[in-house]
């Protein structure tokens, strides 16, 4: 059974220039770095023009760690405090469940365990201690 931590910081629109200074301050590698524009479009939450060169997701090698990155969703407010979780990344969908079930219990679920574009299960949850997860399956990868 395989499972990643790592640290995921939301930032407000300026997310490129983070993955910028986060790239010089510690000699990090960029790993993977996606647009909201490059991703698939939804009706429900549609990208503004001045937002498609926002940062959905990158992730930096840090040394032995990976630090992950996105922008806040177009529309949604931006919280100071709330924009630091942790990801827990899996070898399996049923790891993923499993854990996320754990977690929600005395929690608040975020964004129900679901299939994404990304992910076989994926799932956002606050624990009972206030601290926020994203639990995702990542196979291979974990």
């Amino acid at each position: 059974m395989a499972i990643n931590l790592n640290v995921y910081l939301v930032t407000n629109g300026n997310g490129r220039e983070a993955v910028e200074f986060y790239k010089e301050a510690f000699g990090a590698e960029v790993l993977a770095m996606q647009t909201f524009g490059e991703g698939p479009s939804s009706p429900d939450h549609p990208i503004p023009p001045e937002a498609k060169d926002w940062i959905m997701h990158a992730s930096l090698q840090i040394g032995s760690s990976v630090l992950m990155l996105s922008d806040t969703l177009p529309g949604m407010p931006h919280t100071v405090g709330d924009n630091i979780t942790v990801t827990v990344n899996t070898d399996t969908a049923e790891q993923a469940k499993d854990i996320f079930s754990k977690l929600e219990v005395g929690g608040k679920v975020n964004m129900p365990i679901q299939e994404t574009f990304w992910s076989p299960a994926y799932g956002n949850v606050t624990d009972k201690f206030g601290v926020q997860f994203q639990i995702s399956a990542t196979p291979g990868q974990a």
